[in-house]
């Protein structure tokens, strides 16, 4: 069995093996290993793991997921779409 089929991660809406993958090359494999993380940090981390500026809809998925972690409702990830424009507005400025 690998680290990812061992995962409870792919429990929560929007993560599929690939982005499971993403999590668990920085050090997250269980849902509650989310709770209180900042998504853009994980989001940053996942990026510098792979070693280039992974899909910005990827942050989307993050937020999502952490949302969940936390007790929030599953959403589609394009549900934090604007969320995160807005953050990275802000961060531009």
């Amino acid at each position: 069995m690998t680290s990812i089929e061992g995962s409870d991660l792919t429990a929560l809406v929007n993560v599929g093996r690939s982005v499971a993958g993403h999590f668990e090359r920085i050090g997250i494999t269980r849902i509650a290993q989310l709770v209180d993380q900042d998504p853009v940090e994980l989001y940053e981390r996942m990026s510098a793991a792979s070693g280039e500026r992974l899909d910005p809809c990827l942050l989307d998925t993050v937020m999502s997921a952490v949302d969940q972690a936390e007790g929030r409702p599953g959403r589609p990830w394009w549900h934090y779409t604007p969320q995160r424009k807005r953050l990275q507005a802000q961060r531009d400025r």
